[in-house]
């Protein structure tokens, strides 16, 4: 099967037969692009979608599998996600399904937790933080159990919406409180990074830029808080085209917003390091495929 994950600021693809991964793809669409202000999805940011899917389709072979889509925060927010959705089914042959932040949140964890037991590093108790476009989730795994918020900031959102130093640090420390309302800032639990930030942040800590990333040698990656501080300046510190090498097309202006993120989530849980694991939503969707027992959707 193919499972799809069209995000905020991300689409991502990959295949699994139920033991392998196999073929993915992703690229930027920016489906959030200034949903703050108008509160819809943009002409634009559709045809990017469209674009990206079409150029899955080269990559994946769609008439061979069966193809699983859900969508996420942007469209949860968008007045106009029924009609975008249907002109993306309309021109693309692929289903979207919305998912609630609760859903969004229970897949993510479903594949941190299968990674983290191939690796044999599953803990009793961990905290997941899942930043997104235009969300952010937060899962506490705790012997089997589980239970979660999402909160209604991301990457895009908060860069455009926050133009100014003064009015994101405002955001930013009002996302501190709404994580420290969630989880104790001094339960000592091992906390899991997903999605595009600190993958990226590890991939280059690692020596690898954008084209050459290799999601083997990100899983189990340990991010010191100081090294994420060390990796916000030296990318602003790049000009544009070597940004673009290491971080990638349509990520060089959100990547110093989405570490300021990692950084705030450090500082509201008072811990100095994370493990990083790539697989996210995405994986969740195929892994939920090959166990409907579990009633996720």
């Amino acid at each position: 099967m193919i499972a799809i994950d069209l995000g905020s600021n991300t689409i991502r693809m990959v295949t699994f037969d139920g033991e392998t991964w196999g073929k993915s793809f992703e690229k930027v669409v920016r489906t959030a692009e200034s949903l703050h202000t108008t509160q819809r999805i943009g002409d634009s940011a559709v045809e990017r979608i469209i674009g990206a899917i079409e150029e899955g389709k080269q990559k994946l072979d769609f008439h061979a599998h069966d193809v699983i889509g859900v969508t996420t925060a942007a469209m949860r927010l968008a007045q106009n996600r029924t009609e975008v959705l249907e002109i993306i089914f309309r021109r693309t042959g692929v289903v979207f399904t919305l998912i609630d932040g609760e859903k969004e949140a229970a897949l993510t964890l479903m594949a941190v937790r299968y990674r983290l037991m191939q690796m044999g590093r599953l803990p009793s108790r961990f905290l997941l933080s899942d930043i997104g476009g235009g969300s952010t989730e937060f899962v506490e795994s705790k012997e089997g159990s589980c239970r979660s918020v999402s909160f209604n900031i991301g990457i895009v959102t908060l860069s455009e919406s926050a133009t100014q130093e003064s009015e994101r640090n405002k955001k930013l420390a009002s996302f501190v409180s709404d994580i420290r309302s969630f989880a104790d800032p001094h339960g000592g639990d091992l906390l899991v990074l997903t999605a595009g930030t600190p993958t990226t942040i590890a991939a280059y800590l690692s020596g690898m830029d954008y084209d050459h990333y290799d999601p083997e040698r990100i899983n189990g990656f340990k991010l010191r808080l100081k090294d994420c501080h060390r990796v916000y300046q030296e990318l602003l510190d790049m000009d544009e085209a070597t940004r673009i090498r290491y971080v990638g097309v349509g990520r060089e202006q959100l990547i110093a917003t989405g570490i300021l993120m990692v950084i705030a989530i450090y500082s509201a849980l008072n811990i100095q390091e994370a493990v990083v694991v790539d697989d996210g939503l995405r994986e969740g969707v195929a892994l939920n495929y090959y166990a409907q027992s579990c009633h996720i959707f």
